[in-house]
């Protein structure tokens, strides 16, 4: 691949660091095996092998990178991280009774929930146990506080679910839990391990932070205006689904009596009709939420790109702010 010829910030990251992402697949195989219980790398594998832009372990390996750190335990912690995001994935489809992942069957459709749920448990003991190899306490503390930061998000989120009550504020903590937490692990845990300042390590964290808020944010914002061939999710998915995004609850936040009586049949009560999408959407559209929200995307990947301006000038540097840029690039 020539990375003249690569346009997107992420596979251009993918090129650099392409000697480091392959010893932490190496370690990842090696990791999942499991003597006595054949099942849990079959499950692993599966998911772990079906693509995706391994985002997470590439920031870790990134920060750690922009240090010019030379050891070896950035790909121990890189291979952690997706450890934790694997394990969560397989649980969240538990949870939602998901049916497709990444264009293919979940873990659960073709083995069990059973399956899934311990699988994923075993990773996050295997996540634990790469973690405390590296020998720093401040990042076993990092990332088991991002761990239980994740795990609160996502009781966070099936309490708030359906509650109309639920405002910006909740969702925020929701996303920042579920989403934004590994992605300010992956990034601190790399300017730590590679002997960064406070003042750098705390402009990772940051960095990490805002992205990974932009980044679901987008994601919400694509449910009611993406195109489903390039999202791989239906337009209303989450509508249909009856989930609190930002989109949906900015415009409940304004609604008339009538409006809110709409919201609460169909999201508190699921009790959905024919034109009923239509219907939010044009209600979505005339207190201008989408937009609202599509704003504020832009200005968490603004933050994302502002906190950068402390750490050292690096071609990886560039690249984290264009990866900003990207994950917002696809509202346009």
């Amino acid at each position: 691949m020539n990375v003249s010829t690569i346009s997107k910030p992420h596979e251009r990251l993918a090129e650099i660091l392409s000697g480091d992402m392959e010893a932490v697949n190496t370690l990842i195989r090696t990791r999942m095996a499991s003597e006595h219980a054949p099942r849990i790398p079959e499950v692993t594998a599966h998911l772990v092998e079906a693509g995706g832009k391994r985002l997470r372990p590439m920031l870790t390996l990134a920060a750690a990178r922009m240090f010019d750190y030379s050891g070896e335990h950035h790909v121990r912690l890189a291979a952690t991280v997706e450890f934790i995001h694997t394990a969560t994935l397989l649980h969240d489809d538990v949870v939602d009774e998901s049916a497709q992942r990444r264009g293919r069957p979940t873990a659960n459709l073709l083995w069990d929930n059973k399956s899934s749920v311990l699988v994923g448990d075993y990773l996050f003991s295997r996540s634990f146990q790469l973690m405390v190899e590296t020998g720093s306490l401040r990042v076993l503390d990092i990332l088991a506080n991002a761990s239980a930061t994740i795990a609160e998000g996502e009781v966070l989120q099936m309490t708030a679910a359906a509650d109309l009550g639920t405002d910006e504020s909740v969702y925020l903590q929701v996303v920042r839990g579920k989403t934004a937490a590994l992605f300010s692990a992956a990034t601190e845990v790399g300017g730590v391990i590679a002997g960064a300042s406070e003042q750098q390590v705390q402009a990772l964290f940051d960095y990490g932070d805002a992205l990974g808020i932009a980044f679901q944010i987008a994601d919400d914002l694509l449910d009611y205006q993406g195109d489903s061939k390039a999202t791989g999710k239906n337009v209303g998915d989450d509508f249909h689904e009856r989930k609190l995004t930002l989109p949906v609850i900015k415009a409940i936040a304004q609604a008339t009596s009538d409006e809110r009586a709409f919201w609460d049949r169909t999201i508190a009560k699921g009790r959905q009709q024919d034109g009923d999408l239509d219907h939010a959407l044009a209600l979505m559209n005339h207190y201008h939420t989408l937009e609202a929200t599509r704003s504020d995307a832009l200005g968490w990947a603004a933050k994302a790109k502002s906190a950068l301006d402390v750490l050292p000038d690096h071609e990886i540097r560039t690249l984290l702010r264009d990866l900003a840029d990207y994950v917002v690039s696809r509202l346009n």
